[in-house]
């Protein structure tokens, strides 16, 4: 007990230390997650051993975060990203199944089974790591974050053959006909369940639950729904995550999907977390020193044609921009290989010291992702740039004007107002549909996040006469106050408030003016109710 107790104090304590440091270079926390594992599992000596239950809890980081995902996208919104979700999906899934498998097979002189294997493994990328980016960064509403999400979507359905293929090959008596039969009618079965019945249970669970004004029992119903779905998808032979991504669609056609993603979000963060120590734990430094130079050279090889791939599948209907940043942000090895491999380990159809080398490949691909997602724009800037990735555009040349952030109801009336004045003035928006509107109503918007230097940089906020911070969300506009200030001692910073606690917490950014939403409206209202009748 004692030493579990430790265990999880220097999990804690390491994790902690090491992203608080990996954040002053702008490096993810998913490194320090993974880098935290490795550490513990040596210092506590379980490096290698199955430790089924910490993957168990790992796996179900990436339930919530396919819930949340599946929150996101009704069928309607299936439907219209078939060609995506199925076309670019399946030519990915088949094209690097083919790519690296004449690699494993005819240039590195591997068996055939441990060629399929490493070939369908390698086909599928982390839907982990690409989607939490994604969502967090909102470049999920960009083009390449939809077609991203598409095939990271269909990857995940493609997990369920493989599986099933290499049960097959490591049983001679399996009938392949049987297992597809099989398989094709307990998809139906759980899909027919889950949009019939299982949309009443969860419509009626919800409405029940958040009539009783109960915080806890509507979070307990959320649960009862997420577990309950993941569970009857892998009662009936698929994954946990595909089960939960249903249940996620179902919800989003409800009136509850807002909030329930808000609900959760803190749960899928923890358990997320979890699931990167558990890739931690699977590094074998010492395999890894005495074998770099060959891991470094599959690893950057592997990278190098899955991009590849992607990238000409993407460019048959996309400009190269978008195509770059898809076939960046896929590029890497997923985390359901390590499934895979463990189950081809376990059926003798590839070695021990051959499932420890594809692990630590994997691995290494995981690792540099996040620093490819947090430079995509400036990579991708050197195929084609876009005008609405500030990141990479061009220095506007213009002074004395007005930085308006955010284009949500707020933002739009500041740009009304100020279009009124004859003010020159530029939109910056993390949200594409709201940057989209404003160049369609005329206005100079782009896309990109004002907390980031060469944003701040590109929009010559150092000319600026003002800029107005429109969001509502107390974290970003300290985010974004903190970087101007940095970026610009003097800025001239505006924002809303809505309460003298919202100020309260501001007040050690001693340069920023505020603009009471209270105030203004009781003075206004007041007016209005004192003013003489004509």
């Amino acid at each position: 007990m004692e030493n579990l107790l430790l265990a999880i104090f220097l999990t804690l304590a390491i994790a902690t230390v090491l992203n608080i440091i990996l954040k002053k270079f702008g490096i993810s926390h998913i490194i320090g997650y993974i880098f935290t594992g490795t550490i513990i599992s040596y210092l506590f000596g379980f490096n290698g051993l199955d430790i089924y239950s910490l993957d168990l809890i790992g796996e179900f980081g990436i339930v919530f975060l396919m819930f949340t995902i599946g929150l996101e996208l009704s069928l309607q919104k299936i439907k219209k990203m078939k060609e995506i979700l199925l076309t670019n999906g399946l030519l990915q899934v088949l094209f690097s199944v083919i790519v690296v498998f004449l690699f494993s097979y005819y240039l590195f002189k591997l068996d055939f089974n441990a060629s399929v294997i490493i070939s369908l493994a390698f086909s599928l990328s982390s839907t982990a790591i690409v989607l939490t980016y994604l969502k967090n960064s909102k470049d999920i509403l960009t083009p390449y974050g939809q077609k991203s999400m598409g095939m990271l979507i269909f990857q995940d359905l493609a997990v369920i053959p493989i599986l099933l293929l290499i049960s097959f090959l490591s049983n001679s008596d399996l009938s392949l006909s049987e297992v597809l039969l099989q398989t094709t009618l307990s998809a139906v079965l759980v899909l027919v369940f889950m949009f019939s019945i299982g949309e009443k249970i969860v419509d009626a669970l919800l409405k029940f639950s958040a009539k009783t004004q109960i915080e806890e029992l509507f979070l307990g119903s959320v649960f009862s729904i997420v577990l309950g779905a993941s569970l009857l998808a892998h009662a009936m032979g698929f994954s946990y995550s595909l089960g939960a991504f249903m249940a996620g669609m179902i919800i989003a056609d409800t009136k509850f999907n807002v909030k329930v993603e808000s609900d959760i979000v803190s749960y899928k963060d923890l358990l997320l977390g979890v699931f990167f120590f558990g890739v931690g734990t699977k590094i074998d430094v010492i395999y890894f020193m005495h074998n770099v130079h060959v891991v470094l050279a599959i690893f950057a090889l592997t990278m190098l044609f899955k991009a590849g791939v992607i990238y000409f599948i993407i460019r048959r209907n996309s400009d190269k921009n978008t195509s770059a940043k898809t076939a960046l942000a896929l590029a890497q090895i997923g985390e359901f290989s390590f499934a895979i491999f463990a189950l081809a380990g376990s059926q003798k159809l590839i070695t021990q010291e051959m499932s420890s080398f594809l692990i630590l490949v994997s691995v290494m691909s995981m690792i540099l992702t996040p620093f490819i997602l947090s430079n995509i724009y400036k990579f991708s800037s050197y195929f084609e740039k876009e005008f609405y990735e500030s990141d990479v555009i061009a220095p506007i040349g213009l002074k004395r004007h007005v930085v308006v952030a955010g284009f949500s109801m707020l933002g739009r009336r500041v740009a009304i107002e100020l279009a009124a004045r004859g003010a020159d003035f530029i939109v910056i928006s993390d949200n594409l549909r709201h940057v989209l509107l404003a160049r369609k109503l005329g206005y100079l918007a782009y896309f990109g996040h004002l907390n980031k230097l060469p944003v701040l940089e590109s929009l010559a906020v150092e000319e600026s006469k003002a800029i107005i911070i429109t969001m509502h969300n107390e974290h970003n506009i300290r985010l974004i106050s903190e970087a101007i200030l940095n970026f610009y001692a003097n800025a001239n910073i505006i924002i809303k408030i809505d309460s003298a606690h919202e100020k309260r917490n501001m007040k050690d950014l001693t340069k920023l003016e505020f603009v009471d939403a209270s105030y203004e409206i009781s003075n206004l209202l007041v007016n209005h109710a004192l003013k003489e009748s004509l």
